[in-house]
Order: C-alpha cells, then sequence, then structure tokens
C-alpha cells in the first residue's frame, strides 16, 4: 500500500483531502450529540493514519484541513474560522500542534526504518557474498586446477605421453570443465532467483525425457551408483517449464550422487494422479508427481528443515559444495506453483517429492498430429 500512495502525489494530496472531507460530513450528522471535543479526536485520529501512509506534505494538508473544519464546521459559531472563547481558540492551537508533530514525528519514523532497512539489506548482501566467495574458493578453484594441470602436461614437448594417458588428461579436462559449469550455472541460477527474473515459460514437457537426458548427461557422476526408473508407462505430457524442470532434476541426481557412497541406488519416481477438490465438488486436480530417493547416509534430524537454505552445508558432510543447489531446486519448483518435500527414508537414505498441480495432455491424443 505504502508504494502504491507513492506512485502519484497528485493521489496522496486527494486521498488527504477526501479522507478529513468523508469524516467531517460524517461527524456533522452527530455534532449536536456528541462533543466537538471528540470530533477534533477522530479528525486527529484521521491525521495519524494517514501519516502511516503517506508522506509529509499530504499528511500536513490534512493537518491544516482538520483544523479548518474543526473549527468552521465545529465550534461555536458554526460556519464562521471566528471563536469566542480563550479556551476554545486554545484547543485548536493544541489540535494543530500536535497534528503536525505527529506527522512529522510519524514520517521521521519511517525514515528511520527504511534507513534501517536498507543497512540491514547492504549487510545481508555483504554477508551474502563473503559466504559466496569463501564457498566458492575451493568449488571453482579445484576444477580450474585440473585443467590448467591436465593443460600443461599435454603441452609439454619434451615429454612423451601414450594414447592412454592423453586420454585420461582429456577426460579429466572434460570432467572438471562440467563440474566448473555446473558450478557457474547455480550461480546465474542463483542470481536470477535473488532478482525475482524468475518467469516460467510453460509448455508441453515429457517428464520421462527430461529425467532420461539428465541422466545421460550425469553418466560420469553417477557411474558408480545403480539408477533405477519406476515411471508410468502412460504418463501425459505436462505443462511445465522444460528449462527448469531439466535444472531441478540435474541438481537433485547430482546431489545424490555426490553425498551417497559407491555402490548406492538412486531411485526416480514419475506418476501422474489427480485428486478431488472436494470444496466445489466438480474440479479435479491434476498432479505431476517425481520423486528422487536415495539409499545414503540420509539428513541429520536436527538440520533437516535446513536443507534448503541458501550455502548451508550438514556439518558432517564430507564432500564439498557451495550449498546452493537444493535452494536453487526449491526456487525453481516454487516458481511454477510446486511444491518440494524432504525427508528420510524408513531404510535409510532420503526421499526428495516433487509435486506439480499442472495441465496434462494424455500422449494418445498426440497419435493423430
Amino acid at each position: 500500500m505504502d508504494k502504491l500512495f507513492k506512485k502519484n502525489s497528485v493521489n496522496q494530496y486527494l486521498i488527504s483531502f477526501l479522507a478529513v472531507s468523508i469524516v467531517s460530513l460524517l461527524c456533522l450528522f452527530v455534532r449536536d450529540k456528541i462533543d466537538y471535543k471528540i470530533i477534533g479526536y477522530l479528525l486527529l485520529l484521521v491525521v495519524s493514519i494517514l501519516a502511516i501512509f503517506l508522506e509529509i506534505k499530504p499528511v500536513l494538508l490534512a493537518a491544516i484541513l482538520s483544523a479548518l473544519a474543526l473549527d468552521y464546521l465545529f465550534i461555536k459559531p458554526y460556519y464562521t474560522l471566528h471563536i469566542d472563547n480563550a479556551q476554545d481558540a486554545f484547543l485548536l492551537i493544541m489540535f494543530f500542534i500536535i497534528a503536525l508533530i505527529n506527522a512529522v514525528l510519524t514520517n521521521k519514523f519511517r525514515r528511520m526504518q527504511r534507513a534501517i532497512q536498507i543497512k540491514e539489506t547492504r549487510a545481508s548482501t555483504l554477508k551474502l557474498y563473503n559466504t559466496l566467495l569463501d564457498s566458492l574458493s575451493h568449488e571453482l578453484r579445484t576444477p580450474i586446477a585440473a585443467i590448467l594441470g591436465s593443460i600443461d602436461t599435454l603441452q609439454q614437448k619434451n615429454v612423451n605421453l601414450s594414447t592412454e594417458t592423453q586420454q585420461k588428461l582429456h577426460n579429466e579436462i572434460e570432467k572438471a570443465s562440467m563440474k566448473l559449469n555446473y558450478q557457474v550455472e547455480n550461480l546465474l541460477n542463483m542470481s536470477r532467483l535473488e532478482s525475482g527474473y524468475i518467469l516460467p515459460k510453460l509448455d508441453w514437457c515429457d517428464v520421462k525425457e527430461i529425467i532420461y537426458n539428465v541422466c545421460s548427461r550425469l553418466s560420469e557422476e553417477t557411474k558408480d551408483h545403480k539408477i533405477e526408473y519406476k515411471i508410468d508407462e502412460n504418463l501425459p505430457l505436462f505443462k511445465l517449464d522444460y528449462g527448469l524442470m531439466e535444472q531441478i532434476i540435474y541438481n537433485l541426481v547430482y546431489n545424490c550422487s555426490q553425498h551417497t557412497p559407491k555402490g548406492a541406488n538412486i531411485e526416480i519416481k514419475a506418476k501422474y494422479d489427480v485428486d478431488v477438490d472436494y470444496e466445489v465438488h466438480i474440479d479435479l486436480i491434476k498432479k505431476c508427481i517425481i520423486t528422487i530417493s536415495d539409499t545414503g547416509y540420509g539428513f541429520p534430524a536436527d538440520e533437516i528443515d535446513r536443507a534448503f537454505d541458501k550455502f548451508h552445508r550438514f556439518k558432517d558432510s564430507k564432500t564439498g559444495g557451495t550449498g546452493l543447489g537444493l535452494s536453487i531446486v526449491k526456487g525453481f519448483v516454487e516458481a511454477q506453483n510446486g511444491t518440494i518435500k524432504l525427508q528420510n527414508g524408513e531404510d535409510g537414505g532420503a526421499d526428495f517429492i516433487l509435486e506439480f498441480n499442472v495441465d496434462c495432455l494424455p500422449i494418445n491424443s498426440l497419435k493423430n498430429d
């Protein structure tokens, strides 16, 4: 509301005028039944409320109009600015002074609040960047060092490298480049989330295709794990953002591969579900439900609620990471009006459950297209 009033200064003056006018007109109907001092309190209340939302000049206008309305309409003799006795004159002057002081103090208080918010935002941003730099100092340096080291070895002319060694070095460069690209993508995605620039481009997506494509890209990271797919054969197309969904699945599967021991299973489920909305009795809520589970160590019970916090890394975590992957997942899921839930499995490991209330299109309906 505060921002709305600031957009147009003319509207603020109009609001001040209308607020005082409406209250004054309403009080006219009861001025013979109540003391004018009570009406003065009501007008003072109006000025106080306006001071919360409006800038100082429109509030000062409201204070002046209130004083004039009180004198002209409610202090005898009516419909004149003349005051018969010193007591009424003193009360009118005090009313005007209190209204002005209230307006000025409220305005100063709001300015102080804004200054404190700006200061806190700057401090939070500085802390964010410091944490980010600390987190990335190792995560970016390691793949860069691997790339530079491998290139340096390949460029040495006085060393004869076997074809097998050269291939290993090329693989190291590719692996480090992929890791570097993953970290940079996470940084860019977090920047988009922080700036509120996420505008999902919803279109018909084949979730099964996204899952298989992502797992193919992560074949190197998951080579020591067993991936099981449990995807409905007749899974329809869902109206989702293909790019965001790809990044969501990528981050979750990558997280499972990095935080589980070798030989652990990663299970990916995708299904279509329908719920009846009992409030209206007729609408059906169509859901796309994706579950990614692993048979690793799970999450510490006292820290599981912080899993999606930016830069949060668990105390017992043996692997590195910036702590951005899961927070990006949560942001991308919510950007598509979905929900994500994390829980430890009954037999160990962790379960990530994603639900999207979306439109769907049966694949069978596309056969004749």
